[in-house]
């Protein structure tokens, strides 16, 4: 099928799915929690509402910019998050742009933390047809929106392209028609999940085709750490998320947007697009670290000799295998998808299918360089690499 004929299908699904929807919530009375063992079920039934909402894309206490993950306090919380859809023109690689739709201003999006048996209080708006900026923090945004303007290789330039959508948490334990719905652009959605199990999730739009939505940049890594913790915790010296995956792109045909050049210069830069038929054969153009083929390496992890090191890894796909490695190190504890009941040892790479995590963890060695590398090396040729180096040791 084409991409036009996918787009058709995309909104008569939407169009069944919400009389589905509202007939369901005309008839159905609210769930009442019940719980399992030591996971909570049965929550509210989802909200779709109109709001006059023009604030920060991202709310929360939890919520950072790849690589960072921020600290958690302890015991179980209730985290109260707001992550907007909004669209951005962004940088993957160099002089290689296109208009992605995003949750939050960035691909990958945010980085949320919380623990095993947090509730999450979740709001997004859609608010693909406004022009959004990222390229400051706001005040009352949360701290992912500082780090985007700190450090951001993919130098957003707010668009606008109404389109349906949705939130898709592996994470949560819900029921898919209700939570995971199609959201119109200017319409918002709020609802609710319980982190019942640990683990390293993707969150992505999940309105079809979701391979077109996950391409064009819908997606982003829960990380949910076990109630009672990993057992290296007071071992861990640094600790870095990061996300492979992979962008479909062609050259327009046509650059005429005057964002194409620089500001303060003359220097063109390419303006690309979705190639569909190169996603549905599964040949990428670029496969990234962190949302940008050189993210890792203008920016490499820094670590010292003897560091005990944790990556929370996710590959997105969505359509790939990656084989992580580092290269001069073996991965010694590995606990699969970050449950704590799947744990490996003395891995050399770990095999992560898409939209798997894992949790992997290796010691520095020496000082010097190691490189992350997605091991399928056609991969890492399309930029699936990234440094860690010492601190002492210029990249």
């Amino acid at each position: 099928m084409n991409f036009l004929k996918y787009t058709l299908l995309s909104a008569g699904l939407f169009l069944a799915m919400s009389l589905s929807t509202a007939f369901a919530q005309g008839n159905e009375q609210q769930k009442a929690e019940y719980k399992i063992g030591d996971n909570w079920y049965g929550l509210p039934d989802a909200k779709i509402f109109q709001e006059d909402y023009d604030g920060p894309p991202v709310v929360g206490n939890h919520i950072t910019k790849l690589p960072n993950v921020a600290p958690l306090e302890e015991g179980n919380q209730t985290h109260d998050i707001r992550m907007d859809i909004v669209a951005q023109e962004v940088e993957v690689a160099p002089d290689i742009r296109y208009k992605a739709w995003t949750f939050g201003g960035s691909v990958p999006g945010p980085v949320i933390h919380v623990r095993q048996g947090d509730k999450i209080n979740f709001t997004m708006k859609n608010r693909s047809h406004e022009k959004v900026s990222v390229s400051q923090p706001a005040k009352g945004g949360s701290m992912f929106l500082e780090q985007l303007s700190n450090n951001n290789m993919q130098k957003p330039k707010a668009v606008a392209q109404p389109m349906m959508h949705s939130m898709d948490f592996h994470a949560g334990t819900v029921a898919a028609n209700d939570k995971w719905q199609n959201v119109p652009p200017g319409m918002s959605i709020q609802f609710e999940w319980i982190a019942n199990y640990p683990g390293v999730y993707i969150y992505h739009c999940g309105t079809p085709p979701v391979l077109q939505h996950m391409s064009m940049g819908q997606y982003g890594v829960v990380i949910v750490s076990p109630k009672e913790g990993y057992p290296t915790d007071e071992q861990v010296d640094k600790e870095f998320a990061v996300v492979q995956s992979e962008f479909y792109l062609k050259q327009k045909q046509t650059e005429e947007d005057s964002s194409l050049y620089e500001e303060g210069g003359e220097k063109p830069t390419s303006l690309y697009e979705l190639d569909y038929d190169a996603a549905m054969k599964k040949q990428p153009t670029i496969v990234a670290f962190n949302g940008h083929q050189n993210a890792m390496m203008d920016n490499p992890l820094k670590v010292k000799k003897g560091d005990r090191v944790r990556l929370y890894m996710l590959n997105v796909g969505p359509t790939d295998v990656a084989s992580t490695h580092v290269i001069g190190a073996i991965f010694d504890r590995v606990w699969y998808e970050g449950n704590i009941q799947n744990e490996w040892r003395g891995m050399q790479t770990v095999l992560l299918g898409a939209s798997n995590g894992a949790v992997l963890e290796f010691i520095v060695p020496e000082n010097g360089h190691y490189v992350l590398v997605d091991h399928e090396m056609a991969d890492a040729e399309k930029g699936a690499k990234g440094l860690i180096v010492t601190e002492n040791e210029s990249k």
